[in-house]
């Protein structure tokens, strides 16, 4: 039976990341936003922390904890800066991840160290240009020559794609369409033909770097190949199904810091001689979105729950980053009305929230793409 009640290394952790962010995220996250500054020496102080390898076991230089005390984490950090809590979730879930997962022991022992410090940050790339949800159409092609494959082609809204010390990198080495026909390389920063492309201008999560990865004709010797030849799309396909609970958990983030600076707000701004939580029209709004954000929570740690036990979570993975990234964008909505005419200025944090909710429905698979992943689960 899951407890719902935080462990002691969840509130232990909890209370690190309030700490930590208090100096080194809060006062620093309007510049940041302002001038889509990737602050990369935060990263590096969040790896001396333990955060940027939650997962991974100790013997891989990792925290090595499970899939709660990663929720834990992601929301506490999203909650100072989504953009803070999106690169870590997105080091943690997807290049990390998927070394761990699918990696031989060497390759382990190479990578999991460099990126559970983040000495080493961590780049994830499946989405292309032409090819967002239809992956299986991916141009990013592999042909083997000798013991090595050449790569050419082009990754977009790769997170840390100009910064990444180290990318997993999914090309096709077979069929276009073919799920068996893709395969997952590990491919090192200052490898020739590999370089960092045009970095997005985003609406949101604008401290966090987004951009393209190229490849022109990139040398990569085949004992860099992650798992078996032609099973990178498959891999992705698990890879993602962890990832999902993580942009729950940023969601839930969101959706908490918005909801507490609307129940502080409505308590001080005063209308008519009275606070305006006072009226229904304002604490009926609080009602639902505490409620809404409960319910988000229960599915998220219901898949995080599921994950460390070792079980399957597409089905629970795919409703907790629905729900809850839904429900974080309508909280965030909310909370800009709440606040009103203030809530359309950047004195506030509720329009940061706003504006960083949405990536959230976006991000490793839409929530048209989670619906899909949900009723082929409940209808087979």
């Amino acid at each position: 039976m899951f407890d719902f009640n935080l462990n002691e290394n969840q509130q232990l952790i909890a209370e690190m990341v309030r700490n930590f962010g208090a100096k080194e995220i809060t006062p620093f996250r309007k510049e940041w936003d302002d001038n889509s500054h990737f602050p990369i020496e935060v990263f590096k102080k969040l790896g001396e922390l333990g955060l940027m390898g939650v997962l991974v076991p100790t013997e891989y230089g990792g925290s090595g904890f499970g899939y709660n005390e990663y929720v834990t984490a992601i929301l506490e950090l999203t909650k100072m800066d989504p953009s803070i809590g999106l690169s870590m979730a997105a080091h943690n879930s997807l290049c990390t991840g998927h070394i761990m997962m699918f990696g031989t022991e060497d390759q382990k022992r190479k990578y999991l160290p460099k990126l559970a410090t983040c000495e080493w940050l961590g780049a994830w790339g499946l989405t292309e240009p032409n090819t967002g949800s239809d992956a299986g159409n991916m141009r990013t092609v592999a042909v083997k020559e000798g013991e090595y494959y050449i790569l050419n082609g082009a990754k977009n809204f790769i997170t840390h794609g100009i910064s990444g010390d180290v990318a997993v990198v999914i090309a096709r080495t077979g069929e276009v369409g073919d799920s068996h026909g893709m395969t997952a390389f590990i491919i090192e920063r200052g490898t020739p033909g590999f370089k960092g492309g045009r970095k997005e201008d985003k609406l949101g999560m604008r401290a966090s770097e987004t951009a393209e990865m190229i490849f022109e004709d990139c040398k990569v010797h085949e004992s860099q190949v992650l798992g078996k030849v032609g099973d990178g799309f498959i891999q992705s396909m698990k890879i993602l199904d962890g990832g999902r609970i993580s942009i729950a958990a940023l969601s839930l983030g969101i959706a908490e810091g918005a909801l507490e600076a609307s129940i502080q707000y409505s308590k001080e701004r005063h209308q008519f001689n009275k606070p305006i939580s006072s009226f229904q029209g304002i604490s009926f709004k609080l009602a639902d979105m505490a409620t809404q954000l409960e319910a988000a929570k229960l599915l998220t740690f219901k898949a995080a729950d599921l994950k460390n036990r070792g079980e399957k979570v597409t089905l629970a993975g795919a409703q907790a980053k629905l729900f809850a990234s839904e429900v974080c964008v309508s909280i965030s909505n909310e909370a800009v009305q709440i606040f009103g005419g203030y809530g359309f200025t950047k004195d506030y944090p509720v329009e940061k929230f706003y504006r960083d909710s949405k990536l959230c429905t976006i991000g490793e698979g839409t929530s048209e793409i989670q619906k899909l992943v949900i009723s082929r689960e409940i209808l087979k």
